[in-house]
């Protein structure tokens, strides 16, 4: 096999993105969402694999800066666009693109490397830990009541000028995507695992492709105003069924936030009681999301976890000095990385909630793990003490898995929002 991996060039782009919508099932993605794509892409961060005149694999790699613990904004790459084709599938050539991606990223002094996983079992070879969950709901709103609290007292007014109204508006409309995106950027640095949103990226919460409606209505939005300002917004789409007893229509929910307890309240309740429809679905909330505790019975939510970012520490002792951490941590870690043997060895971490150092030591280690497990521990998700019951951190001074697993953790649940 001869083949030739190149930086992706422009008049390249039509044949590459098709080969990877041919990797991935070869349905072709309706010209809204590709056009989004096209636009989005960072070509000199994108590497094709050629056979001759024919793209037999893809890989890119976005500009992103993602939140961290402690709210720093870090650079990182988020991997995307990852296929090979059928006919080249086991030459080495998915191996050869990450090799290349990983020194890329070195080379551009960006610590962390994301994704979203097709098949969470091929990354876990190139260094990458699951970091984060999405929560998904189905809601039985003719079962489940929302609450929606009480605005007086604290923040609120007795004379109601905290009171929340919402409006029906246009999601493609300049003014609203500005408004929508401003309550997004508000949530960013309160949240590990969010990214912070460069220019364009506001358009894809609002692709409204005819492939992606299976029957739905088009995307609507309503947006939550105090006191003429906006202070929340959710996108969604309604399904209207029907059976002989009557409607049963679905609302399938693409976004919600709100700035406060009653902003956000109020929108679920509009979302759960909307003519016609008697379940609400959300497939992507964080694990802690409020509504939780606004509904009246959980168990008819149907509540379920699964997979969502994974995260790579590209230069762990960067990686590790970018965040807080929770308590006080002085541990000397040992670090397994075959794939990027620039991080192999011994690390003293030295961090508390103001900031951080990690340095190469010569220090007897406290804990052994691979940067795997960094990786799954390092946005406080998951913690050091649950991966060294499953076998994956192993304690050599004891005390040092306590310490390190409550200073890895996070108050706040980390939280990828849309896929990339």
């Amino acid at each position: 096999m001869t083949t030739e991996t190149r930086i992706l060039g422009r008049a390249d782009w039509d044949r590459w993105y098709a080969s990877l919508e041919l990797a991935f099932g070869g349905v072709t993605e309706p010209p809204e969402e590709r056009s989004l794509y096209e636009s989005l892409t960072e070509h000199e961060r994108s590497i094709g694999v050629w056979d001759g005149d024919q793209c037999v694999g893809t890989a890119g790699a976005f500009s992103f800066r993602l939140t961290v613990p402690g709210g720093a904004s870090v650079p990182a790459a988020g991997v995307t666009m990852v296929s090979v084709a059928a006919t080249h599938r086991r030459r080495g050539l998915l191996t050869s693109m990450m090799r290349r991606q990983l020194d890329d990223i070195r080379s551009w002094d960006e610590p962390l490397a994301l994704l979203t996983a097709s098949e969470p079992a091929i990354y876990g070879r190139y260094g990458y830990g699951a970091a984060t969950q999405q929560l998904s709901l189905r809601i039985d709103t003719s079962q489940v009541r929302l609450s929606v609290p009480d605005g007086r007292g604290g923040d609120g007014d007795a004379d109601g000028t905290d009171e929340v109204s919402l409006r029906l508006a246009t999601p493609h409309e300049p003014a609203v995507l500005e408004a929508c995106e401003a309550v997004y950027a508000a949530h960013v640095a309160g949240r590990p695992g969010m990214l912070a949103r460069q220019p364009g990226w506001e358009r894809l919460p609002v692709v409204d492709g005819k492939q992606e409606k299976d029957g739905m209505s088009p995307l609507q939005c309503v947006l939550a105003e105090r006191r003429g300002e906006v202070v929340g917004f959710t996108r969604y789409r309604v399904k209207p069924e029907w059976e002989e007893a009557g409607p049963k229509g679905t609302v399938h929910v693409s976004d919600l936030y709100g700035l406060d307890p009653r902003a956000y309240a109020a929108l679920w309740r509009h979302l759960a009681g909307i003519d016609l429809t008697s379940a609400v679905v959300v497939r992507n909330l964080p694990v802690d999301a409020p509504v939780q505790h606004l509904v009246s019975d959980i168990r008819r939510c149907e509540p379920r976890l699964r997979d969502s970012l994974y995260v790579r520490l590209v230069e762990v002792g960067a990686a590790l000095q970018a965040r807080t951490y929770r308590t006080p941590v002085d541990v000397v870690l040992e670090v397994e990385d075959s794939f990027c043997p620039w991080n192999e060895g011994r690390w003293r971490l030295c961090g508390d909630p103001k900031g951080a150092s990690c340095e190469r030591t010569a220090d007897q280690p406290d804990l052994r793990l691979s940067v795997n497990e960094l990786g799954t521990a390092y946005l406080g998700g998951v913690s050091l003490t649950a991966l060294a019951g499953a076998g994956r951190v192993r304690e050599l001074r004891p005390g040092a898995l306590a310490e390190a697993s409550t200073a890895f953790g996070s108050d706040v649940a980390p939280w990828l929002p849309h896929g990339f």
